[in-house]
């Protein structure tokens, strides 16, 4: 297999026409004004903390009533088996290119830029919709506490709270994400440990639980509520990608992304699997409180606490979340800021994304991906937040399921290709053991999901077919088929060969001489041999 051949269009070139020699020498983060100032210990925390959000504190809720116990940990289980292909997927590519905007440029380079184009798109419209959940979540959690605020004075002002993390030094993020990872890997030993004394009978006002709710009705809506669960699943799981694409921004990638890749295992066991599992053993899925019930509407966890007349924990456990909930919509920014900085290098996005100030930070990328995710969380002013989240996490976990999948075969193409020019496994600086089975694991589940997918939003859970349920459930392939089918015309068809022409005439003399040179120079690189992955 060759790796697609670049044209003069390709801004590219230094990654698709350097030999692999060269290509470890290119200076990622230089050639994109981003500055190395990420150390191992931010990559390990971003990778340990960056998805652990809504989707699990709260999402874990809509999951338990839809599905039921049994439903919802094998949903959770299910999806970590792809988190962690995916991830692994990741380590290889990562190391070798540790680019803005990783698994876009990999997808150009290894499947097509029609598909490149599209994954990036997804991921951005992924990224500033995970921001408005994340923004509406935070109306639910601090209604807890009050509802003397008004809903829109809430996402308003931790709108503020996320744009200030962000426009703050890079290290400064690094450093937020550090603290709040930290909270909440610690503080699910102690949610772990208590859920489970509560269920042996150690709560005040509850007497022995044990498995009394899987006993009863371990599927609460049979099939169905079971491909209910996995938006919710594949939506809080989502976020192990960004440690590719803060990569770009480390210092030392060999050595930061294989310790990231490392950590996935724990984060999959402690958070997701564990805590899944006790609060199914804890909580009915038939309790009125739960998030997208008739009741308070509150997380999972903090009803379990609250009916076994802890209250003090269940306060906690309040907070935990609120400090979650604000950290997955501040990573969220910096990933899709990074991701339209990404498609500007490839020429996929306007030029001005493209760029950074002194400090690293890509402003114009930051600004338009803060502005239409906060824009969207005023839906919840209303609407209700179990809906506005079952909509955003719907739309999102279809959007994640396509990049993951598109990881996964970029990930057996660049081997391929390795393998096709006569390297070994061992010349890699770092492989997984699992390759190949992983990433055909990882490849086959998000296909067979996409189409699941499908069935559930012709057929919806509790209600008739209707074509309000439908779009609002699966816009996201909607929207995924016609940006690829208008890159492919882009990149294909004469009318998109007329647009480049007009493009390319627009920049000034010494960028068009720049872009020339840089065309130049890969062509002689190109001479020496295709690609190697």
């Amino acid at each position: 297999m060759d790796v697609p051949a670049c044209t003069p269009s390709s801004p590219n070139d230094e990654v698709e026409k350097a030999t692999s020699s060269e290509l470890h020498n290119i200076d990622h983060g230089a050639d994109t004004e981003l500055q190395r100032m990420l150390s191992t210990r931010h990559l390990t925390m971003i990778a340990l903390g960056s998805s652990i959000g809504m989707g699990l504190w709260l999402g874990s809720g809509t999951s338990l009533s839809n599905g039921g116990p049994a439903a919802m940990l094998i949903g959770y289980i299910l999806a970590g088996t792809m988190v962690w292909t995916v991830s692994h997927s990741i380590g290889e590519m990562a190391v070798l290119y540790p680019l803005p905007s990783a698994f876009v440029q990999w997808a150009s380079i290894f499947i097509s830029p029609s598909v490149g184009f599209a994954v990036g798109w997804a991921y951005w419209f992924s990224y500033f919709i995970t921001i408005a959940n994340e923004l509406q979540g935070v109306v639910t959690v601090l209604q807890f506490w009050t509802h003397a605020v008004p809903t829109a004075a809430w996402i308003t002002i931790f709108w503020v709270v996320i744009i200030f993390i962000n426009l703050w030094a890079v290290r400064f993020f690094g450093e937020v994400e550090v603290v709040s990872s930290t909270i909440k890997f610690s503080w699910i030993f102690v949610v772990i440990l208590s859920l489970i004394v509560i269920s042996a009978g150690g709560a005040p006002d509850e007497g022995p639980i044990g498995f009394r709710y899987w006993n009863s009705e371990p599927f609460t809506n049979g099939f169905k509520g079971f491909l209910s669960v996995m938006p919710t699943c594949i939506f809080a799981m989502s976020g192990s990608e960004n440690a590719a694409m803060a990569a770009a921004e480390t210092r030392n990638p060999r050595k930061s992304v294989p310790r990231a890749v490392g950590s996935i295992w724990l984060r999959l066991s402690l958070f997701y699997l564990l805590g899944s599992l006790v609060i199914t053993i804890t909580v009915s899925p038939h309790d009125p409180n739960l998030f997208g019930g008739d009741g308070a509407n509150n997380s999972p966890f903090v009803v379990a606490y609250q009916n076994a007349g802890i209250p003090a924990l269940a306060h906690m456990m309040n907070a935990v979340i609120f400090i979650s909930v604000i950290s997955t919509g501040s990573i969220s920014a910096y990933g899709g800021s990074r991701t339209l900085m990404g498609l500007t290098h490839l020429r996929m996005a306007p030029k001005i994304f493209g760029r950074a100030d002194k400090t690293g930070r890509p402003v114009a990328g930051l600004f338009v991906t803060l502005l239409i995710g906060g824009g969207l969380a005023y839906l919840n002013v209303s609407s209700r937040g179990a809906d506005v989240f079952s909509w955003f996490s719907n739309l999102s976990s279809l959007f994640t399921l396509f990049g993951w999948g598109c990881i996964c075969l970029s990930h057996l193409r660049m081997r391929y290709a390795w393998k096709a020019q006569g390297r070994s496994e061992e010349e890699l600086p770092w492989r997984t053991w699992a390759y190949p089975y992983s990433s055909y694991w990882g490849l086959a589940w998000c296909i067979i999901l996409i189409i699941a997918e499908f069935y559930l939003s012709i057929w919806p859970l509790h209600t008739t077919p209707n074509a309000k349920d439908f779009f609002a459930n699966y816009i996201s392939v909607v929207v995924i088929v016609c940006v690829y089918l208008g890159a492919r015309c882009w990149y294909r068809g004469p009318g998109g060969w007329m647009l480049r022409q007009l493009i390319w005439m627009r920049y000034d003399d010494s960028t068009r001489l720049k872009m020339k040179r840089r065309s130049q120079r890969g062509q002689r690189n190109s001479s020496r041999g295709p690609l190697v992955g």
